[in-house]
């Protein structure tokens, strides 16, 4: 791939168009706002200049309900020898676009599973991408260059390709994505009208699960908007947990003692099931997630602290597996909880305190 033309300047079109630039594709930028292409531009993700011809790639990044046009327009123009789309919707564009009766040869659907909670190509950055699953979605009439073309991007954005059917994948993110967005505004939602005391409570717990309800209402909207069935399955089954909790719940409030047994067992259930369901996540390297030990250490707020404790662990040959930080409310300190294998965590533990950290248990 040498050039590549980018439709769509936000979040994920001008990383793509960073990542490709940075090694060596000359990218071509547009936008329907003319201004954000070139603030891409000035990122050093390409040129808001038009190309003279057809390029290798041309790189739809543009909201779900805007995927099928805006890619019409580019293949009647014959923008690109290939095209394809980041949307995060599979199905619906392609079928879309085959109703307007363009040759699907040239297309092949993909969806890059990276974002973050702030949008537009300011908050663009090259390696968002690193080791993350890019889906593709090919069907028998993909072809082959395409695919080959495709495939050549995500490894130039030095993602994992996932090879999926397109309406299978549409089933999948509402359940990994979509749905987890709604359910994190809904608990967010809680603490609007909540009392000043209870929000001065907040800790590591209710900042984990609100923490993507800071995204762009206007962009879930489009989202939502084109996988709704997906979605409303997934929330069914989990009304009908939450239904069922609830009852659980009320049946700890009786007096008789056959109830509290009962509610307590549906509790024990639900909760046993989210364990069940949390050991199939992937974790370091898409293997099972490891039984990490943790090592919480009091940080102050100060330049050059992280970098410290990360120095220091590295001189104690312990490996840091991953990292949490808790801050705490109101003081210029806060908890990192570095995640080590057990058998590292005395060694960490003994080598800090001897370097005057403090460890907290």
């Amino acid at each position: 791939m040498r050039t590549a033309l980018v439709i769509g300047t936000g979040l994920i079109g001008t990383s793509a168009a960073l990542a490709l630039a940075g090694r060596g594709v000359t990218v071509h930028l547009s936008d329907h706002d003319p201004s954000r292409a070139r603030t891409a531009a000035a990122l050093g993700a390409g040129t808001d200049e038009a190309p003279e011809g057809p390029v290798d790639l041309a790189v739809v990044a543009v909201p779900p309900a805007h995927v099928a046009a805006t890619l019409a327009t580019a293949m009647r123009h014959g923008a690109a020898r290939g095209y394809l789309d980041v949307a995060s919707v599979k199905g619906g564009p392609r079928r879309e676009l085959a109703a307007l009766g363009l040759a699907m040869s040239s297309y092949i659907g993909t969806h890059p599973m990276a974002g973050k909670e702030r949008s537009g190509p300011l908050a663009a950055t090259a390696d968002l991408f690193d080791g993350r699953p890019w889906v593709l979605t090919p069907t028998r009439d993909t072809d082959t260059e395409v695919l080959n073309l495709a495939l050549e991007l995500v490894a130039l954005c030095r993602a994992v390709p996932v090879v999926m059917d397109a309406d299978a994948h549409d089933r999948a993110v509402a359940l990994v994505s979509h749905t987890p967005q709604l359910i994190s505004s809904m608990v967010a939602a809680r603490l609007e009208e909540a009392d000043e005391t209870a929000v001065r409570l907040c800790g590591q717990g209710i900042r984990d699960v609100t923490r993507i309800a800071a995204s762009d209402p206007a962009m879930w909207v489009e989202i939502l908007s084109a996988n709704p069935g997906p979605v409303a399955d997934v929330l069914a089954g989990i009304a009908a947990d939450l239904g069922e909790t609830v009852e659980a719940l009320r049946a700890l409030q009786s007096s008789d003692e056959e109830k509290r047994r009962g509610g307590a067992a549906g509790i024990e259930d639900v909760l046993r099931r989210g364990n069940a369901g949390r050991t199939r996540m992937p974790g370091k390297h898409g293997a099972a997630p490891a039984a990490y030990e943790v090592v919480a250490v009091l940080v102050s707020d100060q330049p050059g602290e992280l970098a410290r404790i990360f120095a220091d662990a590295g001189r104690a040959g312990v490996n840091v597996e991953d990292v949490r930080i808790e801050h705490a409310t109101g003081q210029q300190a806060g908890l990192v909880q570095l995640m080590v294998e057990p058998s590292a965590a005395p060694v960490l533990s003994a080598a800090l305190r001897e370097r005057g950290w403090s460890i907290r248990q």
